[in-house]
């Protein structure tokens, strides 16, 4: 049997003071449980005689449910010596809330485990919102004070290499299990930290899922498909939350195994499921401010490593342009993703990112450079009641004096809304036979010749 129990004090020989300085040691790290449960201060109070008891240096090597075994006779000790009576489900949640305080997250464990969570957001210590089919709802789960929220911040971005402080307020970092994470802490944050936590999907959202939920219909994941075989270089685009990367990740899985996949994200996120991937992320600056490595490096450091396709999982800055270099020099198929309200919009976000590369280069120049990079743009949106849609599929045809063309191949109209707020509408094609058609024929990549039909909708 492991041990996991202290040394027994013998406290009738302590103090009165070393007594309280004893229970003032254990409180720091007491859990917080639900406000609204009427055993609140029961669980807290017997939390912390827990944390007193139990060596936390013996945890290291067993198994959780060996640990869930040691503390559940703990707890029912203690609750004998109380005088307090628990039944069986009460007495077990108690002892998994411990756990999850111990090795996990505090609060915020159910929420990670549960499955119908894709965001997580913590405003302050007492409030914990989800969001759960693409809608806001507050629970009530919460923490016991500011210092136990830091604490377990501090859990996150500690695991990560990474710290969060006065002097460094904001921090980027990711759980073990790739969801992506985002902190602000006082004195920046100024009603409490604030802690924003996009999960990570277990299992890969595939483009099979994508058209199940109405997200992508099958004709449009088709193209898609051919596309991405045919190696034309995509920008995706779209809000926050649109679901940018995970139509990325769907995409990327029309890529064959033969062929040498190096990413770069700023936190890592990206699924492929390819053998051959090269995964590459960004560094902040150490505590003495050196160190640093941002994605424009990698991107650079990325063409010396071979590869046939490179996938950025966000431009934001002056590694827009080395992204553009790239495609324009043999690595066709690539891809990556920017934020943006349309597709134009992408267009002028991208040029304007080229300014920011320090590279001495004219707008006209600068456009004619995005012109024969980029072939496809895919515009995503979370639309009024939640979903995440493709609403433009639009193909950039060249430039006609300094302005970038492109046409609109296909497209998601928005007839109405329901009287519950969900939104009506359907996909439909604009009637233009896109150019790349004959790269796709080249690369063995033939489609339908109706499916860009405009007198019919598509399902």
């Amino acid at each position: 049997m492991w041990q996991i129990r202290k040394s027994r004090i013998d406290t009738s020989e302590l103090t009165p003071g070393e007594r309280e300085a004893q229970r003032l040691m254990t409180i720091g790290d007491a859990a917080a449980f639900e406000a609204i449960d009427r055993n609140t201060e029961l669980k807290v109070e017997l939390h912390q005689r827990l944390l007193g008891l139990i060596n936390l240096s013996a945890l290291d090597g067993m198994s959780r449910d060996q640990i869930q075994a040691e503390v559940g006779d703990i707890v029912a000790e203690q609750l004998a010596q109380q005088q307090t009576a628990l039944n069986l489900s009460e007495r077990k949640q108690l002892t998994s809330d411990i756990l999850d305080e111990l090795l996990g997250l505090g609060p915020l464990e159910p929420l990670l485990k549960d499955p119908t969570v894709t965001d997580i957001l913590v405003n302050g210590h007492r409030n914990i919102f989800v969001e759960r089919y693409g809608v806001l709802s507050r629970t009530v789960a919460g923490f016991k004070d500011e210092k136990h929220l830091l604490r377990i911040i501090q859990k996150i971005v500690s695991a990560v290499g990474r710290r969060v402080d006065e002097s460094s307020p904001l921090v980027d970092a990711r759980l073990a299990d790739g969801s992506r994470v985002n902190a602000v802490v006082p004195p920046l944050a100024i009603d409490g930290s604030l802690l924003s936590i996009r999960k990570f999907a277990k299992v890969p959202i595939g483009m099979d899922r994508l058209t199940e939920i109405g997200s992508v219909p099958q004709e449009i994941a088709d193209v898609l498909k051919a596309i991405v075989a045919a190696r034309r270089n995509v920008l995706i685009s779209g809000g926050t939350g649109s679901g940018k990367t995970t139509l990325l990740n769907a995409m990327s899985a029309f890529i064959v195994e033969r062929e040498r996949i190096v990413t770069i994200e700023d936190s890592a996120e990206l699924q492929l499921q390819q053998e051959h991937v090269a995964r590459l992320e960004t560094r902040p600056p150490n505590i003495e401010g050196v160190g640093e490595v941002v994605q424009r490096d990698l991107v650079k450091n990325a063409l010396r490593m071979r590869p046939d396709r490179i996938i950025v999982g966000e431009v934001r800055a002056g590694e827009a342009f080395d992204m553009l270099q790239a495609m324009n020099t043999g690595h066709d198929g690539s891809m990556t993703t920017v934020h943006a309200n349309s597709p134009r919009d992408a267009l002028s976000r991208v040029e304007q990112m080229i300014g920011m590369s320090g590279v001495d280069i004219s707008p006209q120049s600068a456009r004619s450079q995005i012109a024969s990079a980029i072939h496809v743009i895919v515009q995503v949106e979370r639309l009024f009641d939640g979903r995440r849609r493709l609403v433009s599929l639009a193909e950039i045809t060249g430039m006609e004096g300094e302005v970038i063309t492109m046409q609109e191949i296909f497209r998601f109209r928005q007839t109405g809304r329901t009287e519950d707020g969900m939104v009506v509408g359907h996909f439909e094609a604009t009637g233009i036979r896109p150019r790349f058609l004959d790269q796709l024929h080249a690369h063995g990549q033939d489609l339908p010749p109706d499916i860009f039909r405009p007198d019919r909708r598509i399902a």
